[in-house]
């Protein structure tokens, strides 16, 4: 039987904001901002999805080296460690942004910046479900999410903007994103040493095993993996985690490009500046919103009963790039609200992904298993990532986004197929 987590002796919003804000800005910097830096810097649509896609991969195989972090010291003392190693990474990406052969070298330090933050994913996830009981976790799912996702906001639309500005006062695009990159490196260090001084120290959170012999670290390490597959239904999980943002993995690859093409090639022709503010203000204000309401829900009526509602709101509001490619409007006050649909919408939505990660993943091993299911979510994003770029350019960005409303057929299939039990995550079944 599984023990359950002692109370933390620190107040959950002294540190999960922080942790999961944290989790979110190397996930953005790899998979989102690189997009932004390298379309201004010139690289074709084709060349950023297809290798912007492949940095998901330390996300995909993380479940290969999960139970280490499991088995070698606390989940405490990796967060502390990955976050300095991950502000290493970022003051690199600065270094070698002027630099000649800048593509090459900036997606060489992104790779150990994903391996990093894929590391750091493992241990956070792990200690978030150490440290908080079930219905505390239901509770704050939403919030978890919605400072994730503020992370992801923030990149592209305050790092951005200020990318933007710093531009136009230095007329160098290199300088502005090298910058960029050295606030970043001070605001990771700075979150590291708060970490080390206000996480709490959980009964649960012991160090492993991992200085048995090593015959018994390699059967524990294959053990760990034979009991997540042979969890029940496990076909129907997976299917679920690869499909349920089949539509979003390629529609985020190409969202940004298209908010910045010129009207001839079917995008908006926004500045940087405009770009970051429509992602960084109204976006945000709906994203917090959408987050912080879909985990309330969770935890009210338990996540069988708010499913359906959740997945419709997540997928639906893809529309709106459809509304915006038939219009090519270059209204900043339009796009803003346009996006902060689609951005509400998914903040509810992945609310539910993030609670049935936390179902699955529910036992013994709960960190490696959280790991498995959070590397099959990323299979699922880098795939259809990859073509996504080239399928843009074939179809042109309206008919990419009919498509991509079509995509949403998958989801809602393996949404009909998983088995939720009655009153999971609502607070009163705790």
């Amino acid at each position: 039987m599984t023990a359950l987590p002692t109370k933390p002796a620190t107040n959950p919003w002294a540190w999960i904001p922080t942790l999961y804000f944290g989790q979110g800005i190397p996930y953005v910097v790899v998979m989102t901002l690189s997009v932004i830096m390298y379309k201004n810097m010139g690289v074709n649509n084709t060349d950023i999805a297809l290798y912007t896609s492949w940095l998901y991969l330390p996300w995909v195989i993380k479940p290969l080296w999960s139970p280490l972090i499991e088995l070698f010291g606390t989940k405490r003392m990796w967060i502390v460690a990955l976050q300095f190693a991950v502000g290493a990474s970022l003051a690199c990406v600065a270094l070698t942004i002027p630099g000649p052969g800048f593509f090459k070298m900036t997606l060489a330090v992104f790779w150990l910046m994903a391996f990093s933050s894929a590391s750091h994913d493992i241990a956070a996830d792990g200690f978030y479900m150490l440290a908080l009981p079930q219905h505390s976790q239901a509770a704050f799912v939403g919030v978890r999410s919605t400072f994730y996702r503020l992370a992801n906001i923030g990149g592209q639309g305050g790092l951005v903007y200020l990318a933007g500005v710093l531009q136009e006062r230095t007329g160098s695009m290199q300088t502005a994103w090298a910058t960029v990159f050295f606030v970043l490196t001070g605001m990771f260090v700075a979150m590291a040493l708060y970490h080390w001084l206000v996480l709490p120290k959980p009964q649960a959170d012991t160090r492993g095993a991992g200085h048995s012999e090593i015959g018994a670290l390699v059967g524990e390490f294959f053990r760990v993996f034979a009991e997540f597959f042979r969890k029940p239904g496990i076909l129907v999980v997976l299917g679920f985690l690869l499909l349920y943002r089949f539509p979003e993995a390629q529609l985020l690859k190409l969202a940004t490009p298209f908010l910045m093409d010129q009207l001839d090639a079917g995008g908006l022709g926004l500045s940087t500046k405009a770009v970051g503010i429509a992602y960084g203000t109204v976006g945000l204000t709906a994203l917090t919103i959408g987050g912080l309401l879909g985990g309330w829900v969770i935890s009210k009526v338990g996540l069988k009963r708010a499913l359906w509602p959740l997945v419709l709101l997540m997928h639906v509001p893809n529309a709106v790039f459809l509304f915006l490619a038939l219009t090519q409007t270059q209204d900043v006050v339009i796009v803003s609200v346009a996006l902060a649909v689609e951005q509400f919408g998914y903040g509810l939505g992945f609310t539910a992904y993030l609670m049935y990660m936390i179902l699955v993943a529910d036992g013994p091993h709960k960190t490696a298993h959280y790991a498995i299911c959070t590397g099959f979510m990323a299979l699922g994003m880098m795939l259809p990532g990859m073509w996504s770029g080239w399928l843009q350019q074939q179809l042109g960005y309206t008919s990419f986004f009919i498509w991509v409303l079509v995509a949403t057929v998958p989801s809602f299939a393996m949404a009909a197929l998983i088995k939720i039990p009655e009153g999971f995550g609502k607070k009163e079944s705790a």
